[in-house]
């Protein structure tokens, strides 16, 4: 059984002013995207300004988050590291912390082998019983998990389950699915792609959108597992004016700035982020106020 079906936000981590995590906010957040129909919660991604958050700050967002959730949705704790060890650390202090899966970025800067892969993901896997998503992104760490590999983990690796897939290549998701679809759970890792990745056989998305629309983002997948294609994709359409402004910079000063922008008070980034330049959070402004989401 998958860890999710649907649309699991990655959630970003809101500060304070003065730079610390504001967990008042962070509890609020759950609880708007838990009402807000949200599938999974992904905490201590990308989106989370992870790379920023020391160990102890990494492993108390994630218990909060557990804590606060409390087994009413799947919580996926983003753990990867390009060390190995520290991986296993994260990972294991996630399990005790009561995540329900685990997210593992493929090692960046290290720029490993297919091999190096292969022996990395299966040494968090062997140290910490949980199920395991793998998270290609290339653009960020420097290594594509080719599809023989993502097969060949998930189907000798018990707990490695499956793929958030932000490559952006269909052809290459194509072919993993093509090679082993039958043992791997595909999500979208790019918003723009919800409706081409679930109809290769995808369970969902982990979402950036979803931190301002979560019941559009869920609704988008719900309307395709109940044969809405239709609804579906003209759902993917409407919202891609608003993603595209969401990732006219990097990721995740724009939804951070969105979240601002609607009244959240989710707070600043760390450096090395700085804040959106004020021509794109002017075009961020106009596609929340198109889609809806701000008057």
């Amino acid at each position: 059984m998958a860890i999710f079906e649907g649309a699991g936000v990655a959630l970003i981590t809101p500060f304070t002013e003065d730079g610390a995590v504001n967990y008042p906010k962070l509890g609020e957040l759950v609880e708007e995207q838990i009402a807000g129909g949200i599938d999974a919660i992904i905490a201590c991604g990308t989106t989370a300004e992870s790379a920023t958050l020391d160990h102890d700050e990494h492993n108390e967002v994630i218990r909060f988050v557990c804590e606060k959730v409390n087994k009413r949705v799947p919580v996926i704790a983003g753990t990867g590291s390009n060390c190995t060890q520290t991986a296993v650390e994260l990972s294991a202090a996630a399990k005790e912390s009561g995540a329900d899966g685990l997210l593992l970025v493929s090692p960046y800067y290290n720029k490993a082998t297919q091999k190096g892969l292969i022996a990395h993901f299966t040494a968090v896997a062997d140290a910490v019983d949980l199920p395991i998503l793998l998270y290609n992104i290339q653009s960020r760490t420097g290594v594509n998990i080719e599809p023989a590999t993502m097969a060949y983990l998930c189907r000798n690796v018990k707990n490695i389950v499956g793929v958030k897939e932000a490559s952006g290549n269909i052809s290459q998701v194509a072919a993993l699915m093509a090679m082993a679809g039958d043992c791997v759970d595909l999500y979208s890792g790019n918003d723009d792609q919800i409706v081409p990745i679930l109809s290769l056989g995808g369970k969902g998305v982990i979402s950036v959108l979803a931190n301002v629309a979560p019941r559009q983002t869920h609704d988008m997948c719900q309307a395709f597992f109940d044969g809405d294609v239709k609804k579906s994709l003209r759902m993917q359409l409407e919202a891609i004016p608003l993603i595209s402004a969401l990732f006219c910079e990097v990721n995740p000063i724009p939804v951070k700035a969105a979240m601002n922008l609607l009244g959240k008070e989710t707070g600043p980034l760390r450096l090395p982020l700085t804040e959106m330049e004020p021509e794109h959070q002017e075009r961020l402004k106009k596609e929340l106020q198109a889609y809806g989401l701000l008057a």
